[in-house]
């Protein structure tokens, strides 16, 4: 297996590789720089773009922006006190204080510096943790895989956090979309409504774009951008000169690279949480605490490796199982689907060298984003935040027309887009978690296939589903998955009454 990861890097050090790779990072760097958009809404503009390039460079392009959108949320974040991502919530700590007192310049090139190491370190744990696993996936029958797909959603459903039923509401409405268009068996129709442009489904393109592009977008436009002028000439030095007043956080790289795996490898967990868990034991361990929150720059580097050391690593289950870590995740499964590749056992042994190639992507990003980050991170960015967040909007959604319309060349899709950034708005607004939503779409009509496909099979004996130790395992997680949660917070509550009586 680790031989196919060896025989993929010709392939991916191709000049028009490394050039998506190259265009991806910067690209990143910029979406991340400006509040209000993420990695997420990025490659889901980017995706209906992809259609007519070749898969490795399509999936180059998404892994620049991921790595490159994961540093660039924390330009804003030191210079203006505003996180350009969730992630960068952390950084904006000690970052800002930093540049309060001068020192913007050096905030960021600890950010990037740390994002790359960040990002390597992911880069890393994916190429080593997901071959063996995709080994192991491939034991799996329809039964088997028909749990998997369960439990994947079950998984972000009831580990997200926030309102369960919520998130099961989401859940339902992606698989809902999942069975528009014809029987993949019998041929029927379902829930085409008379209109012939959905017997072929739903696009999933048309769906992540609507979802995730568009609900930003009109955030963007709704409030407006209070600039900072105290941060507009850096005076950043070359980065080469400030990496030995760095070396001293290496103790905190490498305890945020672990934990920023750790929670990547968990699905519905996120850059936030590790950027939070890898300040606060960075801070515990420091000799002194007290200068933290005022300007410390330990802290910057704490929480930058583990927001970025979760990129790569929450594909681990993605590749492998289909359960995405992250918002993110669940876009690039998107990506993966509109070029025939599809998440889950069989990817490894049917597309070694694009899966291995992607890893690939991922470690080349990160090294990249120390170089272009580095050199990129200066006064220019200060200039960028005062782009007039109007022109800035209407340019996106723009580009989100002419991408879904190029998909089928038909108004209908565009409408479609249109109603799903409605119903993603109001979501939205309403605290409903997206990921379930997608996730519903790509594991429903999965699930139903293998499920009908075991049925047929045990010609209609349910058992079948039951039937071998796998499955078993397969469902006794999902139940704990699924009353875990409850019955955790029942015992806490329980002892904490004890407690006090």
């Amino acid at each position: 297996m680790y031989l196919d990861l060896l025989h993929a890097l010709p392939h991916v050090l191709s000049l028009t590789n490394f050039l998506a790779v190259t265009i991806g990072v910067v690209a990143g760097i910029v979406v991340g720089a400006l509040p209000g958009l993420s990695a997420t809404m990025a490659i889901s503009v980017l995706v209906p773009f992809t259609f007519g390039l070749e898969p490795l460079v399509a999936l180059g392009l998404m892994a620049g922006i991921y790595n490159g959108a994961m540093y660039g949320g924390a330009i804003p974040a030191v210079l203006l006190r505003i996180p350009g991502t969730p992630a960068a919530v952390a950084t904006t700590f000690d970052g800002y204080p930093m540049a309060q007192k001068g020192e913007g310049g050096f905030a960021l090139q600890v950010a990037v510096v740390s994002s790359s190491i960040g990002g390597i370190a992911s880069a890393f744990a994916l190429m080593l943790l997901a071959p063996p696993l995709s080994k192991l996936t491939l034991l799996f029958g329809p039964a088997e895989v028909f749990w998997i797909a369960v439990f994947a959603m079950c998984s972000i459903i009831f580990m997200l956090g926030g309102n369960v039923v919520k998130g099961l509401i989401s859940a339902c409405f992606g698989v809902f979309v999942s069975v528009v268009g014809s029987d993949p068996i019998f041929g029927n129709d379902r829930y085409t409504f008379g209109y012939l442009e959905l017997l072929d489904g739903i696009n999933i393109v048309i769906l992540l774009v609507g979802l995730y592009a568009l609900p930003p977008v009109l955030d963007l436009l709704e409030s407006p951008l209070k600039t900072d002028t105290a941060n507009e000439n850096l005076g950043t030095e070359p980065i080469w000169r400030t990496l030995p007043r760095m070396m001293r956080f290496w103790k905190t790289w490498l305890r945020g690279s672990l934990i920023g795996i750790w929670i990547g490898i968990l699905p519905g967990a996120g850059g936030s949480m590790a950027a939070f868990m890898s300040y606060n034991e960075a801070r515990r361990a420091s000799k002194t605490p007290e200068s933290w929150g005022h300007g410390e720059p330990e802290g910057v580097a704490a929480a930058e490796v583990a927001n970025n050391a979760d990129t790569a690593s929450a594909l681990i289950p993605a590749l492998t199982l289909g359960i995405p870590g992250t918002s993110v995740a669940a876009v690039m499964l998107g990506g993966l689907l509109i070029h025939g590749l599809q998440p889950g056992p069989m990817l490894f042994r049917e597309n070694p060298d694009i899966v291995f190639g992607f890893m690939w992507q991922f470690l080349f990003g990160a090294i990249l984003l120390l170089f272009l980050g580095g050199s990129l991170a200066t006064n220019s960015f200060a200039k960028l935040l005062k782009l007039p967040r109007p022109l800035l909007g209407s340019v996106i959604i723009v580009l989100m027309v002419i991408g879904v319309y190029s998909i089928h060349g038909r108004m209908f899709d565009v409408y479609l887009m249109l109603g799903f950034g409605a119903v993603g708005y109001v979501m939205d607004k309403l605290k409903f978690p997206l990921p379930p939503v997608v996730l519903g779409l790509i594991l429903g009509a999965f699930a139903e296939e293998n499920l009908r496909l075991s049925l047929r099979i045990g010609r209609g004996d349910w058992g079948i589903l039951f039937a071998n130790h796998t499955s078993q395992v397969l469902v006794a997680l999902t139940i704990a998955v699924v009353f875990g949660p409850s019955l955790k917070r029942r015992y806490w509550d329980n002892r904490k009454s004890g407690a006090q009586g």
